[in-house]
């Protein structure tokens, strides 16, 4: 049997054959482009070599037509790789809007990933064939590089800073997971596994644990933190209201419009002084060193539930013009998320108080067993 050795890895993903194409186009004009120069300095090294130690070079004079040769060739030649990397960076750096988020965190020396549904993996990571991937990325320490081979996405996962990639399967099976950024003395051991399984597969995968989806663990945190003593969403809020916030464009005190994403969560939580929203002070303390990267997206996910209607989830109280989630179950089987402070039927808002029962007049008897008061219902 004869051993053929495999210099490129496998294309397993959507995004693989067009970064071949872009790499094979680069590797064909450069190497045409250098074998030319290095063809022609073969010619004239030979041609117009000293053949004695005296000789004097004739007198030569400029020509333009070499000139503008070598000005317009090149442009030809390279401009097309403008317009050939400019489609593939867009097509590579856009993820579908239906694409299933996934939440990566870095840290010396694994990889932890974290599922809306709440499964969570160290060094694994599980996904359906033929389903957009978005992963959401951010380091607990230092500078690392996601780095999966047979999908040709290469992505630095930065410390305080969320950086995203995606990529979609195209074949089920067992593909590495590296780490291609120096970061420590163990760097070579941080290394992991995608599994892409069938969508069936992936559905039973998903069914044998239960740990509490994402928005509701980082609702129980941010119920834990007191968040909702401030943005409560009423006259009397110290903070802005963080319902249906999320993707929008806001102006800060300094006049400046921000877009509420991932990236400005980040900040506010750390750095809650950095761009204040219009109209508050910064009262809110810094939050840095106290949560942990796994924490923080919880967090981030859940602020993005309320904000974008990704998931359902309540508001976190019930101003004027907000209707509260109705009582029940989600579409999905689970209880719909409620603050801590909800009561039994509501979403994180008080109930009607009922009115008390009228007194009797002096010397009359107190009745007995009043009928409840209406609701309205």
């Amino acid at each position: 049997m004869i051993f053929v050795p495999q210099l490129f890895p496998e294309q397993a993903s959507t995004g693989a054959v067009w970064i071949d194409y872009f790499y094979f186009f680069m590797l064909a004009l450069c190497g045409g482009v250098g074998l030319t120069v290095t063809v022609f300095i073969t010619l004239f090294a030979v041609k117009y070599r000293r053949r004695y130690d005296d000789e004097i070079p004739p007198e030569s004079h400029e020509s333009k037509w070499l000139e503008w040769g070598w000005t317009i060739f090149p442009f030809v030649a390279f401009v097309p790789v403008f317009f050939f990397s400019t489609a593939v960076y867009f097509k590579n750096a856009t993820p579908p809007a239906n694409a299933m988020e996934i939440y990566v965190t870095g840290r010396q020396w694994m990889w932890k990933f974290q599922h809306l549904d709440g499964q969570r993996e160290i060094n694994t990571l599980h996904v359906p064939v033929g389903k957009p991937i978005k992963l959401v990325m951010s380091s607990e320490d230092v500078i690392h590089s996601f780095f999966v081979p047979a999908f040709r996405i290469h992505m630095d996962v930065v410390p305080k800073k969320t950086t995203t990639t995606w990529f979609e399967a195209t074949k089920a099976g067992e593909y590495h997971l590296f780490c291609s950024q120096y970061c420590g003395t163990e760097h070579a051991n941080m290394i992991g596994t995608v599994y892409v399984m069938e969508p069936a597969d992936y559905e039973k995968w998903l069914a044998q644990a239960s740990f509490g989806g994402m928005a509701l663990r980082g609702q129980n945190l941010f119920n834990k933190l007191a968040c909702n003593s401030c943005h409560t969403g009423d006259a009397q809020a110290r903070a802005p209201y963080l319902s249906n916030i999320y993707g929008k464009t806001i102006q800060t005190d300094a006049g400046e419009w921000v877009t509420v994403d991932e990236n400005y969560i980040r900040e506010s939580i750390y750095k809650p002084n950095a761009k204040i929203a219009a109209g508050y002070a910064g009262i809110m303390p810094t939050y840095e060193g106290q949560l942990s990267e796994e924490e923080l997206q919880t967090l981030i996910v859940y602020l993005k539930a309320i904000g974008s209607g990704v998931q359902q989830a309540p508001p976190i109280s019930n101003p004027q013009g907000v209707q509260p989630q109705p009582a029940g179950k989600n579409p999905d089987g689970t209880l719909p998320f409620k603050p801590d402070s909800a009561k039994p039927g509501t979403a994180g808002t008080e109930p009607a108080k009922q009115p008390e029962p009228a007194k009797p007049a002096p010397g009359q008897p107190a009745p007995t067993n009043p009928a409840p008061a209406k609701t309205g219902k």
